[in-house]
């Protein structure tokens, strides 16, 4: 079989994070003060748990987060991330995002702002449906040509790389831009148990460029390959515009992110597995022919375990970095995060997957060569 490329190639990348660290410890303090709060205003109904730190790292591998704001959230009466609206002329905060993860790409790349002549955006939630955030972007970095948003879950950022690829390989791009604000603790129920420890806040970009102007270093774009299947419960959030309309369910907590975790894990492991495999497969290559595995930073066993389904062996950090511990879940940006930070040691030649896996269900994959 001859050897497939998409004739594009990531020349860039970088990742940018709030300052503000929030630890297990300080979150447990607060939730299990909002529980025992709880608990006192409603003796005739079943208690509600308290959470722990040990609980936390043992479900999901998470021991820190990087957060917009950390005093509505250790705030036991209120449990939401302070973030003041900005005037409608001022850059939104995930356009801030979008563009302090940018600067660093466009940095490695050595490119500018006018190089780019696509923007397209990616991520689990937006601010605002109108206008794009892509275009405030576009218009924030001084870029050319055209920009979208684009919504797919946890996949939207490996989704949004492969509408970049294919732009460039159609010709109606010639450098673009692939931006991912995950601000993803202003849509999480920090009241509910088994989720409030899941969420932190970052952003990433990478810039794409066809493969003949891509630096050594860069990293070729072998072949991409996207997949959904519907789940109508496992994971969701149904915040929209039509919320305000229904009034007896305007505050339900099924407008924020909801998931049947394990139902979930028992879905996603055989689906996300099998679909690594036939990526490598039609690429004929093995597992073991690819040097690091950058899987979508939800949970650390999930990830472990598709891992080793996929490898036939628990994975190594060497194979299946885990960035999770410190990020927290990022959503989509989390592959390309672990990507980003664990790609530099890598020699030409070496081979890399970068996958994600998300409500939906939703998987992208990409296939990556070091140049």
């Amino acid at each position: 079989m001859a050897r497939q490329s998409t004739g594009t190639a990531i020349t860039g990348h970088g990742v940018w994070h709030p300052e503000t660290v929030l630890t297990n410890d300080e979150l447990v303090v607060a939730f299990n003060e909002f529980v025992r709060r709880e608990n006192a205003k409603h003796p005739d109904r079943p208690p509600l748990k308290e959470s722990s730190s040990e609980f936390i790292v043992k479900a999901s591998g998470i021991k820190n987060r990087y957060v917009q704001d950390k005093t509505g959230l250790l705030d036991p009466e209120r449990m939401c991330p302070n973030i003041p609206d900005r005037p409608e002329e001022a850059l939104s905060v995930q356009a801030e995002y979008s563009v302090n993860a940018a600067k660093r790409a466009l940095a490695r790349a050595g490119k500018t702002g006018e190089d780019i002549d696509l923007v397209v955006l990616g991520c689990s939630n937006l601010q605002r449906l109108y206008p794009a955030i892509a275009i405030e972007v576009q218009e924030a970095i001084g870029a050319r040509g055209w920009a979208l948003d684009m919504s797919l879950g946890c996949s939207a950022a490996t989704g949004a790389t492969i509408v970049a690829s294919q732009a460039i390989q159609s010709g109606s791009a010639t450098c673009a831009l692939v931006v991912v604000p995950e601000l993803t603790t202003g849509h999480m129920n920090w009241r509910e148990r088994d989720s409030h420890f899941i969420f932190g806040d970052a952003s990433v970009a990478m810039v794409l460029e066809p493969v003949e102007k891509a630096k050594p270093g860069s990293w070729e774009i072998l072949s991409t390959k996207m997949l959904s299947k519907w789940s109508a419960t496992a994971i969701r959030n149904n915040l929209g515009y039509l919320t305000r309309c229904d009034p007896a369910t305007a505050n339900n907590d099924d407008k924020l992110f909801h998931q049947h975790g394990r139902k979930v894990f028992k879905e996603v492991v055989p689906l996300a597995s099998k679909f690594i495999t036939e990526t490598l497969a039609a690429n004929d290559l093995t597992p073991d022919k690819i040097s690091r595995y950058w899987l979508h930073q939800a949970n650390q066993k999930l990830n472990e375990v598709v891992a080793e389904w996929v490898l036939g062996h628990v994975p190594t950090r060497q194979e299946a970095p885990i960035i999770l511990d410190e990020y927290g879940n990022t959503a989509s940006a989390g592959s390309l995060i672990a990507f980003s930070l664990h790609s530099d040691d890598l020699a030409k030649g070496n081979y890399g997957l970068m996958c994600s896996f998300g409500a939906g269900y939703s998987l992208g994959a990409l296939l990556l060569q070091r140049m």
